[in-house]
């Protein structure tokens, strides 16, 4: 601990941002570096909401008054810098911001990254009150990533996921020739840690339903360039999908094969060919129909382009 903060009863009036949100979960985030238990104990006794007690599970209102005691919190140490950086914007209002992630950078701080794509936004913008990821996209894969900038857009954005109504949709290339014209993949998924403590996916089946609509755009000799349109959003499910079925991802480096991506490093392809591409829904608060795309990045495209001019 490098330092503490002045302890004094300190008193925040709940806005928009905040709205609807479990009290314990609300105290968790303002009051970052204080063990649960201590929030809990607060929470049983000194916390006031419009001066009256509460429990946990109150759910905070626009403008409640909440009164929150004297507290020790630990300073932020040196290493928790995070840089303040945008990232390419596809769409923005005022409830929902999609931006263009690039490959390699980690959607969220965590399991050995310091921070990621939201910590990172948070700090470049600071005076805004609420920023949430809508969903998750895995490191190496880049393209469409949502955030909500008001927790009534992130509810509206779960139910439209949980009950199916958006439309995502990935660009990926598989090593070997892709057979099927459009091919329905239904793999149950089962999800694991490693002895190292990466977290895993495989096929079986007492493992989580699971749906991919695979179309094929375009092959050459080796690959192919497939549509992957998700029915359902679970962890690794494209990249387990695909090798499962004996097309791995060309540089995926945890389903693919190791041997050919240090040869595709060598001819370029130095990162999982996996891309978000598109995804479409009814705005949650306004219900305009929403198409966003993120184009084909250059080093993926430019991969293209080098099979392109091979086959000719």
């Amino acid at each position: 601990m490098s330092g503490l903060s002045k302890e004094s009863v300190s008193w925040v009036e709940i806005d928009e941002g905040s709205e609807g949100q479990r009290i314990d979960n609300f105290l968790f985030r303002h009051l970052k570096g204080v063990p649960k238990s201590h929030v809990y104990r607060i929470l049983r006794g000194e916390v006031r909401v419009n001066k009256k007690r509460i429990d946990q599970t109150y759910r905070l209102q626009l403008g409640d008054l909440l009164r929150i005691p004297p507290i020790r919190v630990a300073e932020k140490p040196e290493s928790e810098y995070v840089p303040a950086t945008e990232f390419p914007i596809l769409y923005e209002d005022e409830a929902i911001l999609a931006i263009n992630k690039p490959a390699g950078t980690a959607v969220h701080g965590g399991s050995g990254v310091s921070f990621g794509v939201i910590e990172q936004l948070r700090s470049a913008r600071p005076q805004a009150k609420f920023l949430e990821l809508v969903h998750r996209l895995d490191r190496e894969t880049s393209g469409v990533l949502l955030v909500a900038k008001k927790r009534s857009a992130l509810t509206g954005m779960h139910e439209i996921m949980r009950e199916g109504n958006s439309d995502k949709r990935y660009f990926t290339l598989v090593l070997g020739q892709w057979k099927n014209a459009k091919q329905h993949v239904k793999l149950a998924l089962h999800k694991f840690d490693t002895p190292q403590g990466e977290k895993r996916v495989m096929v079986r089946e007492d493992g989580q339903a699971s749906h991919t609509i695979f179309t094929l755009l375009k092959s050459w000799p080796e690959f192919s360039l497939l549509e992957a349109q998700l029915k359902t959003g679970r962890t690794h499910q494209i990249r387990v999908h695909t090798s499962h079925l004996g097309f791995p991802i060309a540089g995926d480096d945890k389903y693919g094969d190791f041997a050919r991506n240090k040869e595709l490093a060598k001819r370029g392809l130095k990162r999982m060919f996996l891309h978000a591409h598109s995804i479409s829904f009814n705005h949650p608060l306004t219900g305009e129909p929403l198409n966003i795309v993120a184009p084909l990045p250059p080093e993926l495209q430019s991969f293209l382009n080098k099979l392109d001019a091979v086959a000719a």
